[in-house]
């Protein structure tokens, strides 16, 4: 007998999955590396095999219907499932060779983990790296990624993770910069330094000033959310900025301000499925990351 259940598509679901959550048939396209035509006959033939009608147009965007909204339920269990399935599959990995994902902050990438890496390839040539810049969470659990470096710690009980490192942070600024504005003394004379947020500048104002050091969003003259550029705005003179010690002490042209008040301490958290833990090739890069991250 010929059911609905019994030709199911796990392709069509996918496509119907990824323009559910993007919203629409190219962005679904991108994230599963199809072309758009591809994805739209898939979620077509879907509908006709179902004899339901998944989404209606709105605009230039596609909003479930009641029906598509019913069969997103089982769809996130099926996905669910086939997660559950590859990371068992990978965590019983013997062979050491093959993929790890490594998931970071933008500073983090660029600043810290290249020898790392590099120690890891020397170690294990066979085990190839993609290294995932972001300051957006990837999902482990879904396998955006196998390995993440966060700075706060993961809330998912099926995610195993270690505190491997504490950082101070602290105000930094360029000696030309401190030269034309004043070398602040005292907590006092930051009042009349111009600063550089990470993040929207009010609530930049609000954290520097919860944390003891008097700044308010009239003193902030640039604002950015990416980390390279924030720490380069802050090499280019253009105002005080906080960043952590290690990565200031591996930038030359910049000096701490009032180096005694340490603003904020950072964690570093290493996060990985539990499942992925097992794995040879998993628990050399985790171990390896683990370690050096921890000097």
């Amino acid at each position: 007998m010929n059911t609905p259940a019994a030709t199911f598509d796990w392709n069509q679901a996918r496509a119907f999955l990824a323009t559910a959550e993007r919203g629409s048939l190219s962005a679904a396209a991108r994230d599963l590396g199809q072309t758009q035509p591809t994805v739209g006959r898939q979620i077509a033939a879907l509908e006709e095999r179902l004899g339901v009608t998944l989404f209606d147009r709105v605009g230039r965007g596609l909003v479930l219907t009641q029906a598509g909204r019913d069969l997103m339920v089982h769809v996130r269990t099926m996905e669910e499932a086939a997660t559950r399935f590859a990371l068992g599959a990978a965590g019983r990995a013997e062979d050491i060779g093959g993929e790890v994902t490594i998931t970071a902050s933008d500073m983090i990438a660029v600043h810290t983990l290249p020898p790392i890496l590099a120690e890891i390839a020397r170690v294990a040539p066979e085990i190839r790296i993609t290294l995932i810049a972001s300051n957006e969470m990837q999902d482990l659990a879904r396998r955006e990624a196998d390995i993440a470096i966060r700075h706060v710690r993961p809330t998912q009980g099926d995610l195993t993770a270690r505190l491997v490192a504490e950082k101070s942070a602290r105000l930094y600024a360029t000696p030309g910069y401190l030269d034309r504005a004043g070398r602040p003394r005292t907590l006092e004379d930051l009042s009349r330094a111009t600063f550089i947020a990470m993040g929207p500048g009010p609530e930049f104002a609000r954290q520097l000033t919860q944390r003891g050091i008097p700044v308010t969003a009239d003193q902030i003259t640039h604002v950015t959310a990416n980390g390279l550029a924030y720490w380069a705005l802050v090499q280019e003179g253009l105002g005080i900025g906080v960043i952590t010690d290690d990565v200031a002490a591996r930038t030359p042209g910049v000096e701490p301000v009032l180096p005694d008040i340490a603003v904020v301490q950072v964690p570093v958290w290493l996060v990985t499925h539990r499942e992925l833990h097992t794995s040879r090739r998993m628990r050399l890069v985790f171990d390896t990351l683990a370690r050096r991250l921890s000097r």
